[in-house]
């Protein structure tokens, strides 16, 4: 099944190898710059395992087929105020896909604050050890891949080239992060069978609300979860629904992966918000909307706090 036209358009101009011509940019409006304390007690050493940093764009040039140009006040300073403000210790900086494979404002940022941050790069599948090891030492923990918009067609995953890639990055205990819509892949679990190394999706697997918390794709990405072979990021609702905070539709593809493995999860705040599809959020209000979605305090320790250092090396 193809995307829509609007999905598509969300991850345009991502990797290295995305077939992507270049794209007039869309401005992204400016996150929240008062981000109200969580009404829900956030335990000590929580991560937000979803961010990214920009600019400015004279130090740190986009790519040409960047979709989006997100503002100057989204670098690294103004996202540890956000974490300061909601009491959130850690963090994980997601190379976002306005830079391609030039990861220099990720690691720069890291470099400030290497106890707190750790990164998710984005590399060439024919990425070389010795990349790979200043990348570990810089603090990066895993690499992201976009599928979305690959040659190889929606649906279709380009096998030989991951699994090279993940062979590369297995000594290093790192994960490979994948960026695509689960409802396009009914048999995700089956083409992920046998993966050198575990892998995360973010946006609760990226499929709109519209097909459902019984569709294939998000059932093969539960059974994933559910047999370990899987991380699952709560982040991004706007992505997935028109409606605006507490994101309604969204809540029972949170509950249906809270069953099947709360050990799996992991929670972001997908700061600066560059994709959203209705009105900005205020990060105090996404954490709390974790507090919906997950109610029991030991369990929300869990995501917050215990599957972050598990994964990323805390």
């Amino acid at each position: 099944m193809v995307a829509p036209a609007w999905r598509r358009g969300l991850t345009r101009g991502y990797h290295p190898n995305v077939s992507a011509g270049v794209q007039k940019r869309i401005g992204a409006a400016a996150p929240d710059g008062n981000p109200r304390t969580p009404r829900i007690a956030v335990p000590p050493l929580a991560c937000d395992c979803h961010a990214h940093v920009f600019g400015p764009e004279s130090r740190y040039p986009m790519i040409p087929a960047a979709l989006y140009g997100p503002p100057d006040a989204a670098g690294a300073a103004d996202f540890n105020r956000m974490l300061d403000a909601l009491g959130v210790q850690r963090a994980v900086l997601v190379q976002p896909s306005a830079y391609g494979t030039d990861n220099r404002a990720m690691l720069d940022a890291l470099a400030a604050d290497p106890g707190r941050m750790r990164g998710i790069a984005v590399v060439p599948f024919d990425v070389d050890g010795q990349t790979l090891e200043r990348l570990h030492a810089q603090g990066v923990r895993g690499v992201r891949c976009n599928i979305v918009d690959l040659k190889s067609g929606a649906g279709r995953l380009p096998r030989d080239e991951l699994r090279g890639l993940a062979r590369r990055v297995k000594p290093f205990g790192w994960h490979v992060e994948l960026l695509l819509h689960v409802d396009e892949f009914p048999d995700l679990d089956r083409q992920l069978a046998d993966f050198p190394v575990d892998v995360s999706f973010g946006h609760l697997g990226y499929a709109p609300t519209a097909s459902g918390t019984q569709g294939a794709g998000f059932r093969a990405l539960l059974r994933l979860a559910r047999d370990g072979r899987a991380w699952v990021k709560l982040t991004g609702p706007y992505r997935l629904t028109a409606q605006e905070l507490p994101y309604p539709e969204v809540t029972p593809f949170a509950r249906a992966l809270l069953e099947a493995a709360p050990q799996r999860l992991l929670w972001g705040s997908d700061w600066p918000h560059v994709m959203v599809k209705s009105a900005m959020p205020n990060d105090g209000a996404l954490l709390d909307l974790l507090g919906q979605w997950i109610p029991d305090a030991a369990l929300r320790r869990r995501v917050l706090v215990d599957n972050p250092a598990a994964l990323y090396d805390f």
